[in-house]
């Protein structure tokens, strides 16, 4: 028997003895102990150090020399001597880990370090933000410190002194990238610090709806790209007006929502990007306008993808997944220090491979690498993204009759052109610097430039292809040239304030962004596919097709720009511990331009007049958004909230430009809600109630004669939602959540039949389960099984609600296998083989995949990913 545990008990002789009573004694219980033998422990008490720390243990002797005790009884007796002689000679090494507004930083790890004997012991913060280290024996160690998203802590000359008790205070600085901490649980808590916030401010006490997607849960789920993840969020689904198939296009409360990397934005909004989860740390959804603190922006809300930031400890992992529709993806990823003292590393990789669900392949090429530098009071971190990807676009999916998708067709029929393709190539250095002034100021500058370039060959979406006669006629083929450039610097000094009691976060801040787009589209009648039912699309290459530039076949070749300019400050105020208020407002200054080089299809700008080639087209506004609201902790687990939110959106887009520039879009929400942070955090509730309106809303449509153009109009979206996010026991995990809405198309200045209909994509009902079982209670420590459903309503094709989608329920399901170093994961999507349609276009419905199987194994040594 040892008596050992992170320092050494009792003395070597004390140790002795014990050992020798084990194993004498103990395993003897008919002997028992006589009086030479407690004599000869007693002296060996009495001989120990510290005499003063035995008057107690030689007390104890003297009374039980004169009994005859059981083994097991004097065993117990003397362990328990032990501890008592030697507790006045450990201590106790505590602290409070906080962030620079001195709020407790939960979940966050320390690290002791003996520096002579190299043990290691861990510690995590509590509630409070107090991590704890008892029995710390005399002598000198490195004390580490680390957070999530937080810069590291590291002391390595602490020394620890004889009988002294000792408090080390750790206030740890927010990182540069993603500014949040977040807990390294699988479930969402309310003491979360969101980026999207940027004012370092938890999520229980931001007046708004803000969630958070853990890496955890998308591992569980095994997603590999976002569109697999926004069913984690209330109120979200994919869908919208030009997604193309592949894009990445989401509504938040029926309406558009934007995508940002690490708080840049992606550039082109209408001509997007399929987003791989390549080094993401988490997902962060901001429900409702955004323009306060982002700029222009889409209504519905903001998405922002956050990577992982470089460690100063190494550790490198690698995983491979396959499955159905020869699905092959790999991720590999090291982090680590350089030798450079303070400069880290990170870098993460990822391809993937897939035939395709109806032959949609698709591949995936990209490298993330990061360094992060801490200098005196700067953080400096950079990290260039690159991806080259190939998509197969499906503009038709399965094509309406009488008003739904064809059912008698073939779930794999594809009327879309079969060497259809998009080839895009993204390239984005960013450069931040986090610079702690004082515990009164932290300044933040930021510049991302981004490059992409999209090639794609893809069949128009419009309702004038249909069924007709037993063929399918009005099909057209689109190709396409688009190059995008984006500058954007960010300048935002943060104040910590106060005016008499009153606590103030003040973000304010300064912004650039210059988008520049160069676009080059034409258009190609393609023949008709003489069997509806049993489709094979004739055309197998470009011979034979002729590209054509008029009012029947959509063109253009155009180069936009435009310089956004902002100005803009919200402060988080700490009006007492239990009210909070939240003020924001931004003043933006829009200067778009448009120069068309050819006459095109003969476009018209909002005046009315003719798009003439070679003359700049030009427009300048200057819109203030703004955002208020307040929040107030009733109780420890009721805390009510009222926000307002207002933004506006620039109508800068390549696919538009046959329109001119239009007035930007505006939106305002109002938005109730009650949060639930339940169970000591192990538990988050949210429901909100929201009415949300937008103005001059961007919608294309197919106008008289089988024209494509765009118009302008009003929608409006009211509802309820509620997530639940928590652990219902320390193995059980359930993540939910239901959105009921009602968005309508509120007016129409051009005509169209439209008012009182809905939103193309935009769905009165949405539900989502996700559970999992953890059985490391059950001796299977490293199990874990879930599944889960997802619910999606009725979706409609365009505003003029004629053609749509049916609503679907589908199941999935997980098991996997986790050890220190390694795991094994399985995932089955859609088990019930369900024939469902994730969104609804113009033409037809994209198909959701059928049943399908995913396995991979992944091999993460000394880490955690």
């Amino acid at each position: 028997m040892a008596f050992v545990d992170r320092q050494p008990i009792c003395s070597r002789q004390t140790n002795d003895i014990l050992a020798t009573i084990s194993r004498q004694f103990i395993a003897r219980p008919h002997i028992r102990l006589n009086v030479s033998h407690l004599n000869r422990i007693c002296l060996v008490l009495i001989q120990l150090p510290h005499p003063k720390d035995l008057r107690r243990p030689r007390i104890m002797c003297l009374k039980f020399r004169a009994f005859f005790l059981s083994p097991r009884s004097a065993f117990f007796i003397f362990f328990f001597l032990c501890l008592v002689k030697t507790s006045t000679a450990q201590n106790v090494l505590k602290g409070e880990v906080t962030d620079t507004s001195n709020a407790a930083l939960v979940n966050a790890r320390a690290t002791l370090v003996n520096n002579a004997s190299h043990t290691v012991r861990h510690a995590v913060t509590n509630k409070a933000g107090v991590y704890t280290f008892s029995y710390v024996a005399p002598g000198t160690y490195s004390l580490i410190v680390e957070a999530n998203n937080f810069t590291r802590y590291e002391n390595t000359t602490l020394t620890v002194g004889a009988a002294q008790d000792m408090t080390i205070d750790v206030r740890l600085l927010l990182s540069p990238v993603s500014q949040s901490v977040t807990v390294s649980d699988d479930h969402e808590s309310l003491l979360e610090v969101p980026t999207l916030g940027k004012t370092g401010t938890k999520l229980e006490e931001i007046p708004g709806s803000i969630q958070v997607i853990s890496r955890e849960v998308l591992a569980e789920q095994g997603a590999t790209m976002l569109r697999q993840s926004m069913t984690n969020a209330s109120g979200i689904n994919y869908g919208g007006q030009d997604s193309k198939g592949f894009y990445d296009h989401f509504l938040i409360r029926g309406l558009n929502a934007t995508i940002f990397s690490d708080g840049f934005t992606d550039g082109d909004q209408l001509g997007g990007l399929s987003h791989s989860l390549n080094g993401v740390a988490r997902v962060e959804v901001l429900e409702g306008p955004g323009s306060a603190l982002f700029g222009s922006g889409a209504p519905g809300g903001t998405i922002n993808i956050v990577h992982y930031t470089p460690s100063s400890e190494r550790h490198f992992g690698a995983g491979l997944t396959g499955g159905s529709f020869g699905t092959i993806s790999n991720y590999d990823y090291v982090t680590g220090p350089t030798g450079i003292a303070g400069l880290n590393y990170r870098i993460d990789t990822t391809f993937s491979h897939a035939d395709g669900f109806r032959s949609l392949s698709s591949h995936d090429y990209e490298a993330r690498p990061t360094l992060e530098w801490q200098f005196k009071n700067h953080i400096l971190d950079i990290a260039v993204d690159t991806r080259h990807t190939h998509d197969t676009p499906d503009s038709y999916g399965i094509l309406y009759v009488n008003g739904t998708p064809a059912t008698n067709v073939s779930i794999d029929a594809k009327y879309s052109t079969p060497f259809a393709s998009a080839n895009q190539t993204f390239v984005r250095p960013t450069i931040t610097d986090t610079w702690h002034v004082n515990d009164i100021l932290t300044i933040n500058n930021r510049f991302s430039y981004l490059f992409r370039q999209l090639n794609a060959l893809g069949n128009g979406d419009s309702t004038k292809t249909k069924f007709s006669g037993g063929e399918v006629v009005g099909r057209q083929l689109r190709e396409q040239r688009d190059s995008d450039a984006s500058y954007d610097y960010q300048f935002e000094p943060v104040w910590k304030l106060k005016t008499g009691p009153i606590h103030h976060t003040l973000l304010t801040g300064f912004e650039y962004l210059r988008q520049t787009i160069s676009t080059n589209r034409t258009t190609a009648d393609l023949p008709n596919i003489p069997d509806a039912l049993h489709p094979v699309p004739p055309e197998t290459s470009l011979a034979g097709i002729t590209f054509l530039c008029d009012a029947s076949h959509n063109c253009n070749d155009d180069r936009l720009w435009a310089n956004f300019y902002s100005v803009y400050a919200t402060d988080q105020v700490d009006l007492t511990e239990k009210l909070k208020l939240r003020v924001g407002v931004r003043g933006d200054f829009f200067d778009s331009f448009l120069l068309p080089l050819s006459a095109g299809s003969g476009g018209v700008n909002q005046e009315g007049q003719p798009l003439t080639p070679n003359v700049v087209e030009s427009r300048h506004d200057k819109p203030v958004s703004w955002n208020a609201g307040l929040l107030y902790k009733a109780t420890s687990w009721i805390v009510p909230y009222f926000g307002a939110s207002s933004s506006h959106l620039s109508n800068f887009s390549s696919e538009n430009t046959q329109d001119g520039i239009g007035e930007p879009e505006s939106a305002i929400q109002y938005e109730a809600g009650v949060k639930f942070p339940l169970l000591h955090d192990r538990v988050a509730l949210n429901t909100a109630v929201f009415n949300v309106s937008r103005n001059n809303v961007a919608t294309p449509v197919t106008l008289p004669g089988g024209l494509e153009g765009v118009v302008f109009d009003s929608q409006r979206t009211r509802g309820f939602e509620a997530s639940f996010d928590g652990k219902v026991t320390e193995q059980w995990h359930v993540l939910a959540n239901t959105t009921y809405q009602d968005a309508k198309i509120t007016d129409n200045p051009q005509g169209i039949t439209a008012q009182g209909n809905h939103p193309q994509g935009a769905p009165a009902h949405i539900a989502n389960l996700w559970s999992t079982y953890d059985f490391a209670n059950a001796g299977l420590r490293g199990l874990k099984v879930g599944g889960g459903l997802n619910y999606l309503g009725k979706t409609f094709s365009d505003t003029t609600n004629v053609n749509s989608a049916p609503s679907y329920v589908i199941g999935k399901a997980t098991v996997s296998y986790d050890k220190s170093a390694w795991g094994f994961h399985l995932n089955v999507d859609n088990f019930t083989n369900r024939r469902y349609f994730i969104a609804a276009n113009a033409a037809g419905a994209y198909v959701g995949n059928s049943a399908s199987v995913y396995g991979g194994i992944t091999w993460n040594p000394g880490s955690h990913r």
